[in-house]
């Protein structure tokens, strides 16, 4: 699969699209079959964008450096010419907010009457299951090879959606 930054040229509308090959997005082009999400105009067209490189697995991952604040001087720019942003950048809605804010909020107070277990998390949730010790509430960690076998042995587990501290890393 191919990701390409696509722009909606009558609106300067930017927006993904996703391809098998640069032929596969040649084709759709040419017959026509791309469309603007937001306004629906065919006009549509690869946006300039910098290259997406990797860092190397030896390097930390950095902030990303800040977009300019405008692309006046990007070729096919007139200058003074309003350019739109990916999406990406753009704030979140209110509801999507306010839905993030709900739910690390549910999190928290589940938590409250959780006990962290730390990387012991699979081992003691599988003594749970078979009745090897009592049953709590509890949350902890766990790889994703260690989730997969605890579903597979029918063992209900799920993701928290938000990062937890550990407590004896908590201020």
């Amino acid at each position: 699969m191919i990701v390409f930054d696509l722009e909606c040229r009558a609106g300067g509308h930017r927006f993904e699209g996703w391809f098998g090959s640069t032929q596969d997005y040649e084709r759709q082009r040419g017959r026509g079959l791309l469309s603007c999400p937001e306004c629906g105009s065919a006009d549509v067209g690869k946006a300039v964008t910098a290259p997406r490189l990797g860092r190397k697995g030896n390097q930390l991952a950095g902030a990303a450096p800040e977009a300019p604040a405008s692309r006046d001087e990007a070729p096919g720019r007139s200058q003074g010419e309003s350019v739109s942003h990916p999406v990406a950048s753009r704030p979140l809605p209110p509801e999507a907010l306010e839905m993030m804010h709900k739910l690390a909020k549910l999190q928290a107070e589940t938590l409250k009457s959780s006990r962290y277990v730390g990387d012991k998390f699979a081992e003691d949730v599988r003594e749970m299951h078979y009745g090897e010790r009592d049953h709590e509430v509890i949350h902890g960690e766990a790889t994703a090879e260690e989730a997969a076998e605890l579903i597979e042995e029918g063992i209900a587990v799920a993701p928290l959606p938000f990062p937890v501290i550990p407590p004896e890393k908590a201020n």
